[in-house]
């Protein structure tokens, strides 16, 4: 009799995991159709992105001209900024649709005693920088390594060292015959 209440349970647990399945993906397929538009400098200039925050569309408005480049450049980058705030929240907002379906179903522990709960060991990813290249390193605190406005990483916390002295240059194993 145990046997089949455990089989039942089982059923049930593997059927909510479907259902969660096709409620994840059903939200991923919606996920990926939202956009999210920004605009800055009185409206002259808008912004749109996907659902990734990737610039989809920008577009000049009326006045535009009246702006000097370094405005027009950073009214670009605020409104792609807000518009990717935008669809993090948009994104957001879906998953914490999905913890709410998933905190329904049991943990893992549950069925399993002593059994870490994957949710549980999953770490949190950091907070991504939007300072410009040349600002990360300054305001991440260090300056090991510092990323060149190209994107060519610039090591700071270097140890000059001459490859063409001492007894490794004399072996023969490092010889091109080889």
């Amino acid at each position: 009799m145990a046997n089949e209440e455990e089989k039942a349970l089982l059923a049930d647990l593997m059927a909510s995991v479907r259902a969660g399945i096709a409620e994840i993906e059903r939200a991923q397929r919606k996920q990926a159709t939202l956009t999210a538009t920004a605009s800055a400098a009185g409206k002259r200039v808008t912004v749109v992105v996907n659902a990734n925050g990737v610039v989809i569309e920008t577009r000049f408005g009326n006045g535009v001209e009246d702006l000097t480049y370094a405005e027009l450049a950073r009214a670009c980058t605020s409104a792609a900024q807000d518009a990717a705030a935008q669809m993090r929240r948009k994104t957001e907002e879906l998953v914490e649709g999905l913890r709410r379906d998933q905190s329904r179903l049991p943990r893992l522990s549950e069925f399993i005693p002593g059994m870490p709960d994957v949710q549980d060991m999953l770490p949190t990813p950091p907070e991504v920088s939007t300072a410009p290249p040349r600002g990360r390193a300054a305001a991440a605190g260090t300056e090991a390594v510092a990323e060149e406005a190209d994107g060519a990483m610039k090591f700071t916390d270097v140890v000059p060292w001459n490859h063409g002295d001492g007894p490794a240059a004399k072996s023969g194993v490092a010889e091109s015959g080889w």
